[in-house]
């Protein structure tokens, strides 16, 4: 083989990466754009969805505050336990 067929075999294949690597860039693009937009909407409810199971259960853990018993008045009895 002459170093100018090398050469050429060369500069082709550096001609088909150029084209190649971009070509793969931009349907790499078009496809997430895509997909962002259809599936988008599907995930953010179901991440909030999950922010919001998640703040419950932390929540969960905090004290909770202590309610008085408030005694209950005569009115509120019935008669035969007011004697």
């Amino acid at each position: 083989m002459s170093p100018i067929s090398v050469a050429a075999g060369t500069s082709a294949f550096a001609a088909l990466i150029w084209w190649v690597v971009p070509a793969a860039g931009l349907f790499g693009a078009i496809g997430y754009v895509i997909w962002v937009s259809k599936f988008k909407s599907k995930f953010e409810s179901e991440t909030s969805r999950s922010v919001g199971q998640f703040q419950r259960f932390q929540e969960s853990f905090r004290e909770q505050p202590i309610q008085e018993e408030i005694p209950p008045t005569t009115s509120s009895l019935p008669e035969d336990q007011i004697r």
